[in-house]
């Protein structure tokens, strides 16, 4: 094999080792973290999130790696820009990321001038609080979906039985009204016989 087929080879395998590298990572990383999956820290731009998103798409893509893993990585990659850049999911995910950095130092006592606060150690541990916070936050929002849904379940009941409460009073009043007319012809039936009874007794008594 000649020189240069060996370096093409060698460049090829080391473009398989740096893809299959990245597609570990982002299946590693914390799903619900869009910062962690695509390996980038709060506060950057939207131009920076784009061009990381475009470099690493295009280093994983299915279509380029034969990397079984390739596709469900892209795809948290792909959410992940996606959620980066609306701007409402990407706040709730900042501001998550501040709370853990809050409780921590409330937990460990320290201000933002301690040099604890810099220290590797430190965002490590920042890091898993993040996580905390994050599913935390999540098992919050399932909780209250769940309760609103009862509550929808239990009005679209009530207004169910409203219904036909309803129905049951307009059938009843039908009935009531189509049966009027048989009750009137019975009445002056009545009355009818009522009228000869009538008749008759005073026939007898003056007879």
């Amino acid at each position: 094999m000649a020189d240069d087929d060996i370096l093409k080879e060698l460049e090829a395998t080391g473009k398989e080792v740096d893809k299959d590298t990245e597609i570990a990572r982002i299946l590693g990383a914390f799903r619900l973290d869009a910062y962690a999956v695509l390996g980038l820290q709060p506060g950057v731009p939207d131009s920076d999130i784009k061009k990381v998103y475009r470099q690493k798409s295009l280093l994983i893509h299915p279509d380029k790696t034969t990397n079984p893993r390739a596709t469900d990585a892209f795809d948290r990659l792909e959410t992940a820009r996606t959620e980066l850049l609306d701007e409402k999911k990407r706040a709730q995910l900042d501001e998550a990321i501040a709370d853990a950095r809050m409780l921590l130092m409330r937990e460990k006592k320290l201000t933002k001038d301690d040099e604890e606060v810099k220290s590797e150690e430190f965002a490590k541990e920042w890091k898993e609080k993040t996580k905390w916070v994050i599913m935390d936050n999540e098992l919050r929002k399932q909780k209250l979906m769940k309760a609103q849904l009862r509550e929808e379940g239990r009005q679209q009941r009530k207004e169910e039985e409203e219904a036909k409460e309803r129905k049951r009073k307009r059938e009843h009043e039908d009935a009531w009204e189509k049966s009027r007319d048989g009750r009137i012809d019975s009445w002056r039936a009545f009355q009818g016989k009522e009228g000869e009874k009538k008749k008759k007794k005073k026939v007898r008594a003056l007879g």
